[in-house]
């Protein structure tokens, strides 16, 4: 039953993608998805010791590439510094920029981008050497801040000082990696990044436990991927693939339970699945997309637990990153 719903998909991928134009079409016709990350973030984005790009970010794109091709390895990483990112989705190097990257006002409607939603929910804080004997971020008067330039980041440093009417050194780097260098060799006091960028360099450090995250979060920080303005169906495309992870952990569809999932008589999931309705379609996309993407990368849940929770060595809670069911605030619209 399920080979005859994706050939009827195949037939009417065919036919959408006649009728379109755009990144999608442009996408397809390279044979690959490009894909804006972070040059290397533990958790988030970086290459492994063989060269292969892991990640909760880098996840995101293969879960793409899956609906698109059915083959999360066609996908091109290029790595970004904070301050190149902006301008490679600008001029079309990339497709999308899944890079930690935290949705703002001025980044949509000052620089033409959409972000597609909120994949992680984080916030700013501050980690020191313990030899500091600080327990607080408000005992940083008069500190050396090593932060990474052009991100949200440095102007939340810029306002929390300020409004606590303490002093403070700003040293700034193009990279994370070469502020983190900087603060494990004291040229700075502290080092500031959303909390799970600190815990995912401090892993990174040769004694971990000699450094220690404050307490405070200074800032809302909600991270996702986005594209450029202008594009809607590659916008809803991205969008919905985001939502599909979210949906397909709430209705307990995983990568391991997926062949017995695609027999069962529960609506949504029939939907979910592609053996109700047509709902790739309106994406350019086959019936069964949703099915892909659980296929290859897993749901939302075995994302996240395998990038940066139980799974990971990060071992991050999911705290508000959980679904909405379970005390959290991902929530998606459903599948109908």
């Amino acid at each position: 039953m399920f080979k005859s719903i994706v050939s009827a998909g195949l037939f009417s991928l065919c036919v959408t993608t006649g009728a379109l134009a755009g990144t999608l079409d442009e996408v397809k016709g390279r044979g690959f998805l490009n894909c804006g990350s972070n040059p290397g973030l533990a958790g988030f984005g970086l290459p492994d010791d063989k060269g292969q790009w892991v990640g909760f970010d880098i996840d995101f794109c293969r879960a793409v590439a899956a609906a698109i091709f059915d083959d999360p390895t066609k996908v091109k990483f290029l790595p970004l510094s904070g301050k190149d990112r902006f301008t490679a989705l600008q001029s079309g190097e990339i497709d999308i920029l899944s890079r930690n990257t935290t949705w703002t006002q001025s980044r949509e409607v000052g620089q033409g981008f959409l972000f597609t939603g909120i994949t992680y929910y984080d916030g700013q804080g501050f980690m020191t050497h313990r030899k500091l004997n600080l327990t607080s971020a408000l005992e940083l008067a008069g500190a050396s801040i090593c932060v990474q330039q052009g991100t949200t980041t440095e102007l939340n440093l810029a306002d929390f000082f300020r409004a606590n009417n303490l002093q403070y050194e700003p040293v700034n780097f193009a990279t994370g990696d070469e502020a983190l260098k900087a603060y494990d060799t004291g040229r700075c006091d502290a080092l500031t990044t959303d909390a799970s960028g600190l815990y995912a360099q401090r892993a990174k450090l040769a004694n971990p436990d000699d450094h220690v995250v404050l307490p405070e979060i200074i800032s809302k920080e909600p991270l996702g991927p986005l594209v450029r303005q202008g594009d809607d169906q590659w916008f809803n495309l991205v969008k919905w693939v985001h939502f599909a992870w979210l949906n397909a952990e709430e209705d307990g569809v995983t990568s391991k339970n997926l062949d017995e999932k695609t027999k069962s008589e529960s609506p949504e999931i029939k939907r979910l699945l592609g053996f109700e309705g047509n709902f790739g379609e309106g994406l350019g996309l086959t019936r069964d997309w949703i099915y892909r993407i659980i296929k290859h990368v897993g749901n939302y849940g075995e994302v996240f637990d395998r990038n940066l929770g139980e799974g990971s060595k990060l071992k991050i809670k999911r705290g508000i990153n959980n679904l909405w069911t379970k005390g959290g605030l991902h929530y998606a619209p459903p599948v109908r």
